[in-house]
């Protein structure tokens, strides 16, 4: 069956084959594209001009993509699409175009991410969370339908296997990086606890070794053990190749060693690396090459993991490259066996990428990065205490040779007076004047302290070194300052990852075991990266390149090409740096006319990276020229003491670097205080926009103000949700501020309680963990220290699997006698949230733990209570909430158009008006690919669990079984 697409024939789906036209040229290639990529088609030969028709196939369809160029066609489908963009949120697509063809898949969470790549819009229907439709447009501008079922028109989703998916994915994962990465592990919920302590060597079906090479990182003693864990239960023998390639080169037993399970244990929470790193000049030769691939095939490996800096990886590449010929010589020179030779033809290759600088171009974040940026704050806030007590200036130098990520990053942590970044090369005959102005204007607002951050590779426009000698000269010199200089050098790769490296490199070597084995000979080398929150595989020698590529581009002075090259988020950050760093201190970006009161409130409980919030958002409008006001105390203290005050800059001063709320919070919501008094201080202040900061009651507290609008005009104003809160059980968001703060806390508790329990064998230790009737924190915390076994409140504590985590830990104890008496004890954890079970708590589960045991262990209470809550938030945490801040308010900005006609008390208040306004009360949230914002309406409505307080899908729940799977934790079928 032929179908012509037009926009006024109404078409139904069902088809097997059909003709989609395209009447401009320059869309024809990517039409192609996108159906070649989103229905999983390839091209098929066929004779004549492949520039005027293409015919796509699979076994299942057949699409045939043909050029007619009309240029008033085209003109008409731009203006259909532009009308669809203009009621996306108050319209239902397939009500405004008779015509569309649908296809059947079954995976739209993969659909959803290669539409987002496009860079298309579509509609999901029901709702987002669990659509059974998703309705989209091709380049053209033709409506293209996705169903989970055969019919169309049914919302009843089938079996996960009756209906064959067109969808398959290629190089990009499916799930998200710190949330939802169980699909790496192949794991059932019957799988082993531990493998057999005497499997024999010939069963295995591929031997992987492990290398971490170049400058060490926190975080890659955390893929060590991942990638042994996980090659053990793939049935592969793991190796360490002890001494990055200088070990290669050497060979032996000595440097290229087995690993076992026990060999791992406890490694998360040391730092550096444990199998050891050297720079190798013999590698960089081929006969070190040679030998180093001697050396593999004697020990009978042919899958390499490299966790290194850009340098490693380009050696690990090189090497695989040179593989064949290196064979071939060693065959020759009967070095090797002919069975040999052709039993190990091939290399795999993958790259993981443990850098601190975060200089690696396409990923977001590289292992050790972020505990790095931890060290530099924590040193900054240490140094700011003593530079308040003296009023002096501080030049501190970090890390960063062409990347200056580090530095932007602590300069937007700890509200750094000025930063020089390699990416940003300075004007040599300016730059000092730029630099004391600031000061200068910061120092006459009563600011006693002056911090400085210089990457170690910044340069100016000429390529000369801005050092800190030179920075310190002109701040002595021209302000005469008290000025002093701290190098903060290797200080910043030591001491134990944070949480987020910590489950980072865990997930990205699991995802590295996955790629060799999934390797070819033809593939090319994969690198495991992170892009915004998915992990991904991409080309180990592009990626390389590209990141090659900024230290060129500096080096030809072709500096508007350098920021390019860095991540979309990288150059968000530093205009955000540059925003909240002006303030007031300069004319105000925007026009009188378009300036804006804004408040801001804080709702619930205490969560890190909250003042963190209130002062960028503060900072960045005063920048912009608005007018932004706290209520302080929430709810209650707006409606009791009218506890509004406009902020300035002065009085925020180190509020972004401060745990708690200096606003002050409450859990009150509007409707619990007085929701009338509410609007009238809203109406008496003539607030244009409103920033809730807060968790589940914040959500509660939009919810009330959205749904109110009908009877008072002064909520017709947008208002914005950024969730926060160390549950991270806001619906609309897979990212809470606060949740790293108290994953940090939580992950050192928990480690120093191994050891204590590493210091009386046969003892582990019960944690207590907040979080509601939310498992987040537990789950992941899990993660991150290795906890043999984690219970939640959307699981419970069963009896049987309670019982078969007591053999299972018994049976871990055995196992380490088996071993030996050198055996390295660790201790061991169980983590608990407190709504697990309302029948057993903390203390009654040790006492369980320790009467079943028989003897074999004894099972100890621990409650760290609010140690969770509390602290100076997490850079992660700081970081956040400055780029939610700024979105938030460019958000208000944004919506002025829409709501000014509607804030009138005249003005009817209709259902079509309170769809025109639903899209401007919305939750500010992480979502797969980037940030979103979601109506308030829809997020309560169809993803909200408003009795338990929780979203309707717990977007974290497959990452449980990765914690389960790498701690050799036996789940049980549930009857």
């Amino acid at each position: 069956m032929s179908c012509e697409m037009n926009p006024m024939l109404p078409i139904v789906n069902g088809t097997a084959y059909c003709t989609i036209n395209v009447f401009a040229k320059e869309k024809f290639e990517s039409v192609v594209q996108f159906y070649c990529k989103i229905l999983d088609l390839g091209r098929v030969p066929t004779e004549g001009d492949i520039t005027q028709s293409v015919l796509l196939s699979n076994e299942c369809l057949s699409l045939k993509i043909k050029l007619r160029i009309d240029d008033a066609k085209d003109k008409e489908f731009q203006e259909h699409c532009q009308r669809f963009l203009d009621n996306q949120q108050v319209a239902d697509w397939r009500s405004m175009m008779g015509e569309y063809v649908t296809y059947i898949v079954e995976d739209f969470l993969l659909l959803k991410e290669l539409l987002i790549e496009f860079g298309v819009p579509y509609q999901c229907q029901p709702n987002d969370i669990s659509p059974s439709q998703i309705y989209s447009f091709d380049p053209q501008g033709n409506l293209v339908g996705f169903v989970a079922t055969k019919n169309s028109v049914s919302t009843v989703l089938p079996a996960s296997t009756a209906i064959p998916s067109a969808l398959s994915s290629k190089t990009i994962s499916r799930v998200h990086s710190s949330t939802d990465l169980s699909y790496a592990v192949d794991t059932g919920l019957n799988y082993p606890s531990l493998p057999t302590i005497n499997s024999s060597r010939t069963e295995t079906k591929r031997s992987i070794a492990i290398m971490t090479s170049g400058g060490d990182a926190q975080g890659m003693n955390s893929v060590v053990r991942a990638v042994v864990r996980t090659a053990i239960f793939k049935n592969c023998q793991p190796f360490a190749i002890m001494e990055g390639y200088e070990g290669l080169v050497k060979g032996g037993p000595d440097y290229i060693t087995p690993l076992k399970w026990e060999d791992v244990s406890g490694w998360n929470a040391v730092g550096g690396t444990n199998i050891g790193t050297a720079r190798c000049m013999k590698f960089r030769e081929r006969e070190g090459r040679l030998l180093g691939c001697l050396h593999l095939i004697q020990a009978g490996i042919n899958a390499l993991i490299v966790c290194g800096g850009d340098g490693s990886l380009t050696g690990a590449d090189l090497f695989r490259a040179e593989w064949p010929s290196l064979v071939a010589e060693l065959l020759d020179t009967k070095k090797i066996t002919q069975e040999q030779a052709e039993s190990y033809e091939f290399l795999n290759i993958c790259g993981v990428v443990g850098s601190i600088d975060n200089d690696m171009c396409s990923t977001d974040a590289t292992i050790g990065a972020y505990s790095a940026l931890a060290r530099i704050c924590e040193a900054v806030d240490f140094v700011e205490s003593t530079a308040a007590s003296h009023s002096r200036a501080f030049v501190i130098e970090v890390m960063g040779r062409h990347c200056g990520w580090l530095a932007l990053m602590a300069g937007i942590s700890t509200s750094a007076d000025f930063i020089f970044l390699p990416e940003e090369p300075v004007d040599p005959d300016t730059w000092r004047n730029e630099m004391c102005e600031t000061i200068s204007r910061h120092r006459k607002r009563n600011k006693r302290t002056t911090i400085v951050i210089v990457a170690e590779g910044a340069l100016d426009k000429a390529l000369n070194p801005v050092t800190t000698d030179d920075i310190f000269k002109t701040l002595v010199d021209r302000l005469h300052l008290d000025t002093r200089i701290t190098t903060l050098g290797h200080v910043q790769r030591g001491g134990s990852a944070v949480a987020y490296d910590r489950v980072l490199a865990t997930l990205q070597g699991v995802e590295a075991v996955n790629a060799v084995l999934d390797s070819t000979p033809g593939s090319i080398s994969p690198i495991i990266t992170v892009s915004e929150n998915k992990i991904m595989r991409k080309s180990l020698v592009g990626s390389v390149d590209l990141t090659k590529s900024v230290a060129r581009a500096i080096a030809a002075k072709d500096f508007s090409k350098v920021l390019t090259l860095r991540d979309p988020e990288f150059i968000e950050h530093y205009q955000n740096y540059l925003a909240i760093n002006a303030a007031d201190h300069y004319s105000p970006q925007l026009s009188a006319d378009k300036r804006l009161k804004i408040a801001i409130v804080n709702v619930g409980a205490p969560a890190g990276g909250i003042n963190s919030a209130v002062y960028s958002m503060a900072s960045y409008c005063l920048s912009q020229g608005h007018k932004p006001y706290a209520i302080f105390n929430g709810w209650s203290g707006l409606v009791r003491h009218e506890s509004v005050r406009s902020l300035n800059w002065d009085m925020i001063l180190g509020w972004q670097t401060r745990g708690g709320s200096e606003i002050g919070t409450n859990r009150d919501t509007p409707c619990s205080t007085d929701i009338g008094m509410i609007a009238y201080y809203f109406q008496k202040y003539q607030f244009d926009g409103l920033i809730i900061v807060g968790g589940f009651e914040g959500l509660i507290s939009l919810h009330e103000l959205e749904t109110s609008r009908d009877i008072y005009p002064a909520f017709r104003i947008p208002m914005v949700l950024i969730p926060a809160t160390l549950s991270n059980n806001v619906p609309g968001t897979e990212y809470s501020l606060g949740s790293d703060t108290s994953l940090n806390s939580l992950t050192s508790y928990c480690d120093i309680l191994k050891w204590s329990a590493s210091s009386t064998r046969g003892r582990i230790f019960v944690v207590d963990c907040q979080g509601g009737n939310c498992g987040y924190l537990a789950t992941v915390a899990a993660l991150a220290v290795g906890a043999h076994a984690s219970y939640v409140p959307e699981e419970g504590i069963s009896i049987d699997q309670l019982m078969q985590d007591i053999s299972n830990i018994a049976e871990a104890y055995e196992r380490m006698d088996a071993c030996g008496p050198n055996t390295k004890e660790t201790g061991k954890l169980v983590l608990k949230t407190t709504n697990a079970s309302k029948a057993i708590d903390v203390d009654k589960l040790s006492q369980i733990m320790s009467s079943e045991a028989g003897g074999k262990f004894d099972a100890k209470p621990a409650v760290p209570g609010h140690i969770q809550q509390g602290g100076k938030p997490s850079p992660i945490d700081r970081t956040r909430a400055t780029r939610f801040a700024i979105r938030a308010v460019q958000f208000i900005e944004n919506k002025q158009v829409v709501v000014n006609k509607f804030r009138h008390a005249n003005e009817v208040y209709n259902d079509a008006l309170a769809k025109s306004l639903s899209s401007t009360a919305a939750v500010l949230g992480v979502k797969g690919s980037g940030i979103v914002f979601s109506p308030v309406r829809k997020v309560y409505n169809d993803e909200t669990d408003v009795k338990n307080r929780m979203p309707k899908v717990v977007h974290w729940q497959a990452l449980r079984s990765v914690a389960d799977h790498l701690a050799g934790r036996k789940r049980l079928v549930e009857a």
